[in-house]
């Protein structure tokens, strides 16, 4: 263990102080996450304001208030790509010298996004999660979380970036055959959002979609950490979802080996 982290934290330690390096990008991030964040909260408030029930999808006014900053704080710290990094390096023919340096490429990836996750959580993700609960407990006059949800919630969200980094290692292999995948990376990303939660809960669809979801891996990204914090699970149910999220992480790392092994086989690169 004392090896393996004194080979990959610096990945996730040049991540952080990259990420942090440019005052002009740092403070553009936070506003422009933030801002996102509250036209979907006037948006379903505007929502709620016109329905006719007390509840939607089975989440009352205030409980959806939660779910719409706490999948903004979720998403921020799961979904971080290396599609990108392991594309621009097929173009570049870099990952030819990764190959050969003595360390595990994936790892040196999902450790670099644990840097980023570090970055996230920080700036701004503590400060919305501290204003949420605030805003909890003195407008909507809602008990604060207790800590048990918020221990589970944290292992949720760890299993959820492992899950998420994982598929996007997958799905970053195609770059091996077309080369160019930035196109296909934001038909991703809106298909996601869509698919994890984060634009509309899955409990907003019908039984059978719900279901269909509980079989695919994307729910486990955004929608169940979530739902984890919201206290939605009964414990043998934590204990179902948790397990389901630990079966995806070990999947998807069998299924980036097999891949990998095979993307490699046909690697060219010309020049030098």
């Amino acid at each position: 263990m004392k090896k393996f982290l004194r080979t990959y934290l610096p990945f996730a330690s040049n991540e952080l102080k990259r990420n942090m390096a440019y005052k002009g990008a740092f403070y553009l991030f936070t506003l422009c996450s933030l801002f996102g964040s509250f036209i979907q909260y006037y948006l379903w408030m505007a929502i709620y304001g016109s329905a006719q029930g007390a509840k939607l999808g089975s989440l009352t006014r205030e409980e959806m208030v939660v779910y719409v900053f706490m999948s903004y704080v979720t998403s921020s710290l799961t979904m971080i790509s290396v599609s990108r990094e392991l594309g621009r390096d097929v173009v570049k023919g870099s990952v030819a010298m990764n190959l050969i340096k003595p360390i595990d490429y994936r790892l040196s990836l999902i450790a670099k996004g644990m840097g980023t996750v570090v970055y996230h959580f920080l700036i701004p993700g503590i400060f919305v999660w501290i204003g949420l609960e605030l805003y909890k407990v003195f407008i909507l006059h809602l008990p604060a979380v207790s800590a048990g949800n918020i221990l589970w919630y944290l292992i949720s969200v760890f299993f959820s970036f492992l899950i998420y980094v994982l598929f996007d290692f997958c799905f970053g292999m195609i770059a091996f055959f077309t080369t160019y995948i930035f196109g296909m990376q934001m038909a991703k990303d809106a298909l996601l959002s869509f698919l994890t939660g984060q634009l509309i809960p899955l409990s907003f669809f019908p039984g059978i979609i719900q279901r269909l979801f509980d079989f695919l891996p994307f729910s486990s990204m955004v929608y169940t950490p979530v739902m984890i914090y919201l206290g939605r699970y009964r414990p043998s149910e934590l204990c179902f979802v948790l397990g389901r999220q630990l079966v995806w992480v070990v999947l998807l790392y069998l299924l980036g080996s097999l891949l990998w092994k095979q993307v490699t086989k046909r690697l060219v690169v010309l020049g030098g």
